[in-house]
């Protein structure tokens, strides 16, 4: 096998970064490494390419790939043992939370676990204990609780 020819370069850099990609967290150099392998195939295929086609070649495949990669992740992301892990607002939903502070138009604060979050809902005396039922931005949207 002659390493003279830039084909095998290009093969040999797609299996460099593959390798890398398995000792890296991500996956962003696997799509690298496809583009550079298929680079080089082309380099192969037509060895008089010039440099600056080689270089155009692995930026063109690079892209075609990440974009096949962003959109089979999209498309088939991994299931998540905790789903609602970076949704604080889904993870409050039916929470238990202390009004802090009520407005008369039904706008205040009430305490959750160590904090305090802005909430709306019907005017509560400061103390009353009710249920988050809803989440618009940062606001929580509130119901009392009703004590048989």
């Amino acid at each position: 096998m002659e390493w003279d020819n830039p084909g095998l370069w290009w093969i040999a850099a797609g299996a460099v970064l593959a390798g890398v990609e398995l000792l890296v967290p991500g996956v962003f150099l696997v799509f690298v490494a496809i583009a550079a392998a298929i680079t080089g195939a082309f380099v192969l295929l037509f060895p008089d390419l010039p440099l600056a086609g080689q270089l155009a070649s692995l930026a063109a495949w690079s892209a075609v790939t990440i974009a096949i990669g962003r959109r089979w992740y999209r498309d088939y992301s991994p299931d998540s043992a905790d789903p609602l892990l970076n949704d604080v607002g889904a993870r409050l939903l039916g929470a238990t939370v202390t009004v802090v502070s009520s407005g008369a138009d039904g706008s205040g604060r009430v305490r959750v676990a160590d904090g305090e979050w802005p909430s709306r809902g019907p005017v509560l005396p400061v103390g009353a204990i009710a249920r988050v039922v809803g989440v618009q931005n940062t606001t929580l949207i509130i119901e009392p609780i009703v004590l048989e």
